[in-house]
């Protein structure tokens, strides 16, 4: 597995792997308006915010030149030493096979070697147990806190954060 920088054609393909608004939610929480989304729309979320010179979106690619998984870091702090990752995920079809906790050890590789970020944060919903455990597996751990409370399709959901010095 590779990362690349992010194409415009490959939001077609993380948009297959959500199956339902659930799931959709789980990946991007509001940030990508109604359920379904368009490739255009995350297309153009991705350029927009690309051109702030602090965000990085990348694309995990296998050995046969599939995309497999996607995700985003950012630069959080004006010094550049803390980025957050962000709208992780792997193609559904393939989750369980350690493609997601390869492409976080990539990404992690990247931050530090290419970003030279100090320290790593993200956030993740409790609820997703399938992220959570990938990202305990690569070294993330609660910070401490009670968490954020989202109101999510009739549900609450508790929002943690996770970080990581590197």
């Amino acid at each position: 597995m590779i990362l690349r920088r992010f194409e415009a054609a490959d939001s077609a393909a993380i948009l297959s792997w959500i199956k339902n608004e659930r799931e959709f939610r789980m990946w991007s929480a509001d940030r990508f308006g109604d359920y379904p989304s368009a490739p255009e729309i995350i297309a153009a979320h991705h350029e927009m915010c690309s051109r702030s010179g602090s965000f990085f979106p990348l694309t995990a690619v296998d050995e046969a030149g599939n995309v497999v998984g996607h995700l985003i870091l950012r630069y959080i702090d004006d010094e550049k030493t803390e980025v957050r990752f962000g709208f992780v995920i792997v193609d559904s079809s393939k989750r369980g096979e350690g493609l997601g906790r390869e492409m976080l050890e990539l990404a992690k590789k990247f931050a530090a070697d290419e970003l030279h970020a100090k320290r790593l944060s993200l956030g993740v919903f409790v609820n997703n147990s399938a992220a959570l455990n990938c990202y305990k597996s690569v070294g993330f751990t609660e910070c401490a806190g009670d968490g954020e409370q989202f109101e999510v399709l009739g549900e609450s959901w508790k929002c943690i954060e996770m970080a990581m010095d590197i």
